[in-house]
């Protein structure tokens, strides 16, 4: 499993449109919080804070984590290889891990480079280091988090299609819908008592509860039941190709 996690970490960065993909991240997250005036930009909040790194990734991250998973089973479906990799000695979910591992790991590179704004923020404080440090970190990982369940997302939309595009869009779509999709639905007068069920469902209700720096077990439980559903639906998938 380890030798599939690296081909796919390997194909994607011995590739331009992987180091494309992330100089964007990098580059859209840096300009709307040093360059661009706005409730974002960091300069004109007048205090050390990167919230605004957690507002904005949110939604840069629906169009990243496809980008980066639209190729993993796709492309193999494509080019006919998937059949070879299915007689390899693995099971179906060790493919479908392997393969989420390869596409969370490959997130997470894209997200480390964002330290040097926290370290930036960190020595703009008066004094330097006037910054809720505990609450960063726990703002951080409600991002991983986030950032997994979008590659779990991701990697079902993948299986699904010989289209990379259309995996692609299909990635964004259900993220978009997972992320805010349930909340718009609650403030709908027509569910009545069940508003605050469902706003539990959407991933933005969790996120915004760990990006308050609390680590929370339900939504520790919350976003593990996704990242679950979602690489279970795409085993089914996977399978389905033998029946």
């Amino acid at each position: 499993m380890l030798t599939l996690i690296n081909k796919e970490i390997r194909s994607f960065l011995g590739s331009l449109i992987g180091y494309i993909v992330i100089a964007v991240f990098l580059i859209s997250i840096g300009l709307m919080m040093w360059v661009f005036p706005g409730g974002a930009n960091v300069l004109d909040s007048g205090y050390s804070s990167i919230d605004s790194l957690f507002y904005i990734a949110p939604w840069v991250f629906m169009f990243l984590v496809p980008a980066i998973t639209m190729r993993l089973f796709a492309e193999e479906s494509r080019t006919g290889t998937i059949e070879l990799l299915l007689t390899k000695p693995l099971t179906d979910f060790q493919i479908v891990f392997a393969k989420y591992i390869a596409g969370f790991t490959l997130v997470l590179f894209s997200l480390l480079p964002t330290l040097v704004y926290f370290y930036s923020v960190y020595n703009l404080g008066n004094p330097a280091g006037n910054i809720d440090v505990g609450g960063t970190m726990g703002s951080y990982f409600g991002l991983l988090f986030l950032g997994s369940v979008f590659v779990a997302i991701g990697v079902f939309a993948s299986a699904i299609s010989k289209n990379q595009i259309i995996s692609f869009i299909v990635a964004v779509f259900l993220s978009f819908f997972c992320y805010v999709g349930f909340e718009s639905i609650s403030s709908l007068e027509f569910f009545g008592a069940v508003d605050d069920l469902i706003l539990k469902l959407g991933i933005n209700e969790h996120y915004v509860s760990m990006s308050r720096g609390v680590i929370d077990t339900r939504d520790v439980i919350y976003f593990f039941s996704v990242i679950s559903l979602f690489l279970v639906l795409t085993k089914t998938v996977v399978s389905s190709r033998k029946w």
